[in-house]
């Protein structure tokens, strides 16, 4: 990590604090950028880019370049803004399918048509993306956020394909994350077997790494011990 200089989207969110803070704590640099408000100062370490829309292209692409130019350059993005709803397709609302869609799909797609030329640029480029162990195969009530995780991973494939040699391009795909929030929506879970952010944010950091140079296009399952 030391040097690099990452993009890091839903960086206030329970896993995107963890990825920033130890991409940090390894001697990287960091921008992050959350619809949230931002609640740092920038320093040459760090920025924070907060309520920002990035299903809005214009709003991602205006963080995207915020970053670019306090640091410089740009070295890798890590795509993790989203978000998440239980609905049945018969009982739900078509809305829901249009927000999962937006938050989850939009979101990675502005994101990385904005920055690509700046990855490009680098020695490394590298994105990494969030997917989704259940969007290999929806179960009742995970549709809309099944569907939208799925178009990250084709995101993901497409992007690899079209940039091979210039900026590599993956996707972790988590099952439950061991998050307050998750806990507190299924407090009878055995939460031993969900992966822990850190655990997660191991694997995307190896495949911002120089170590991973030779992996794209994969999906790669974090699934903890479910």
């Amino acid at each position: 990590m030391q040097g690099k200089v990452l993009i890091v989207t839903g960086a206030l969110g329970a896993l995107g604090k963890v990825v920033a803070d130890i991409a940090l704590s390894r001697g990287a640099r960091v921008a992050g950028i959350d619809h949230a408000p931002s609640r740092l100062p920038a320093t040459t370490e760090r920025i924070e880019i907060g309520g920002v829309d990035l299903s809005d292209t214009t709003q991602a692409k205006a963080a995207i370049e915020a970053a670019a130019k306090h640091f410089g350059r740009l070295d890798a993005l890590i795509n993790i803004a989203g978000g998440f709803a239980f609905e049945t397709v018969g009982d739900g609302d078509l809305k829901t399918w249009h927000r999962m869609h937006a938050l989850n799909l939009l979101t990675a797609l502005n994101t990385s048509h904005a920055a690509l030329p700046h990855l490009a640029a680098s020695k490394a480029g590298r994105i990494v993306n969030i997917g989704a162990m259940g969007a290999l195969q929806a179960s009742s009530g995970m549709g809309p956020y099944a569907a939208s995780k799925a178009g990250v991973h084709r995101l993901t494939e497409a992007l690899a394909n079209e940039w091979k040699g210039k900026v590599t391009v993956n996707a972790v795909l988590p099952s439950i994350i061991d998050t307050a929030a998750n806990r507190a929506d299924m407090p009878n879970a055995d939460f031993a077997k969900w992966v822990t952010p850190q655990e997660l944010a191991e694997v995307i950091l190896f495949l911002v790494s120089d170590a991973a140079s030779g992996v794209t296009g994969a999906l790669i399952p974090v699934s903890g011990r479910v």
